[in-house]
């Protein structure tokens, strides 16, 4: 059976390695680098300079632990260990490619029928294909954001030196991690967020943490605002803001949008294989099916959420449905994870989310402050879970603190196994660790914590 994959990013070539383990003959076509953006502009890269800046920030703190020294941080050399991580990353998915005997086209593909597209001008015939070509960042509709200071994701992660003043629009995840990293390096950060919170999908407390950590850094934070026009003043941008206390001025260095990302399909010429969609966006079923039978799509391009895990996963589900098997997707272990210092992860339902729903809940909370290894490693937080008010059953586990986005793995597994708080509080979690907090957090929801008072 002949596989088709299309786009080689964290989607697309995780399917086609399954396609390949299942028996397929599989072609995959990338019309830039493998490994998408996720792996050359995007998460790696992004978490290459935060690891810099996180070991830049201890550095500088270093007295209070008994190490002695007085930081410099050079650029360039950060700029030189992100691309070497990206390398050896992109040479490790090629590697993979051969192993699997995955044939790689490098081009664009547009599709020329149900079961052919073009790429090179060549016609290359398959019987099932696989969509994987992700999103790009979008470009709101504000005058003078073509200025030259203006730039995405993609340009933050290629500076030459850090900049002194930037404005930032948009208070999501892209938003909020560049920020950390560009503060801690010295940078005067001003984010411009439209909604009255930024990271406003997570869960409304532990933004609030997370805010107050950003503003502790000097960044500035303007919820509630947005970016009326930009100018082009040569060595800066002037930036004109109507904000909730009146219309503001700001001048910056390099104005970062990042308002998020849009659907990249024009290319595809979906139309030809009869392939509907909603003004690009690929609708699929839970086996990540389009309306065509033959034809899957996943990741970014289907609308859902822009993960790169989220892809990934999708990428096995409609490899194993194209060769046979019959698996769905399911969407609830699904952990959101941003790069902030400290951490932030959450995965299940938010408080918010609980309360729309009008369900019966608990809440357990457990600050890092009361941690040993936390405080060990200097830093807080909190680890919150929600949980049904008559069974315990684990709705949402969601918190902020060193390393949150390693442990939120716990929280994924207790929400997709419908554990309860008993369940937690009954594992018996390492000390010391940060881990153990959430055992803590359990222990709340309960009344019953050990390490802080009960109320």
């Amino acid at each position: 059976m002949k596989l088709l994959v299309i786009g080689g990013g964290p989607g697309g070539y995780v399917a086609a390695i399954r396609g390949a383990q299942l028996g397929a003959e599989v072609t995959l076509i990338e019309k830039e680098y493998l490994g998408g953006t996720c792996l050359n502009v995007g998460c790696i890269p992004t978490k290459a300079l935060l690891h810099t800046a996180e070991l830049y920030e201890e550095a500088k703190h270093g007295a209070e632990y008994g190490v002695i020294a007085e930081p410099k941080l050079d650029f360039a050399k950060a700029q030189v260990k992100k691309q070497a991580v990206v390398n050896q990353l992109v040479n490790g998915v090629k590697g993979l490619m051969s192993a699997n005997k995955i044939k790689v086209i490098m081009g664009a593909a547009a599709f020329t029928g149900k079961n052919s597209v073009k790429v090179n001008n060549k016609t290359i015939q398959f019987d099932k294909a696989i969509i994987a070509t992700g999103s790009i960042p979008a470009k709101p509709p504000i005058p003078g954001i073509d200025a030259k200071q203006c730039i995405d994701s993609t340009g933050a992660l290629a500076l030459e030196k850090v900049p002194k003043i930037m404005v930032i629009i948009g208070g999501g995840v892209i938003g909020v991690e560049m920020a950390t990293v560009y503060a801690t390096m010295g940078c005067k950060i001003t984010i411009v967020e439209m909604l009255d919170a930024i990271l406003p999908m997570m869960d409304r407390e532990l933004t609030g943490i997370i805010r107050k950590k950003l503003e502790s850094k000097g960044v500035t934070i303007l919820t509630g605002a947005k970016v009326l026009s930009l100018e082009d003043k040569g060595a800066f941008a002037i930036v004109n803001v109507e904000a909730k206390n009146g219309n503001k001025t700001l001048q910056a260095e390099k104005v970062l949008v990042s308002v998020g990302r849009r659907i990249n399909t024009e290319v595809l010429q979906l139309a030809k294989a009869d392939i509907h969609h909603d003004r690009g966006r690929i609708p699929v079923d839970d086996k990540q099916q389009t309306n065509v039978p033959n034809i899957y799509a996943i990741g970014d391009c289907t609308g859902g959420c822009m993960l790169a895990h989220v892809a990934s996963v999708q990428g096995e589900i409609a490899a194993e449905n194209a060769l046979g098997y019959v698996v769905a997707y399911d969407g609830k272990t699904n952990p959101t994870c941003v790069y902030t210092s400290p951490e932030f992860a959450g995965v299940g339902l938010t408080e918010e989310q609980v309360k729309e729903q009008e369900l019966e809940y608990t809440v357990g909370r457990f600050p890092l402050a009361a941690n040993g290894k936390s405080l060990i490693m200097g830093g807080d937080g909190l680890i919150k879970i929600i949980a049904g008010k008559n069974y315990g059953e684990i709705l949402g586990i969601h918190m902020v603190g060193p390393r949150a986005t390693d442990l939120i793995a716990e929280g994924s597994l207790a929400v997709g196994t419908e554990s309860t708080l008993d369940e937690i509080i009954n594992t018996i979690h390492a000390h010391p660790t940060v881990g153990e907090a959430v055992r803590e957090a359990a222990l709340s929801a309960e009344k019953r914590a050990i390490h802080i008072p009960n109320r």
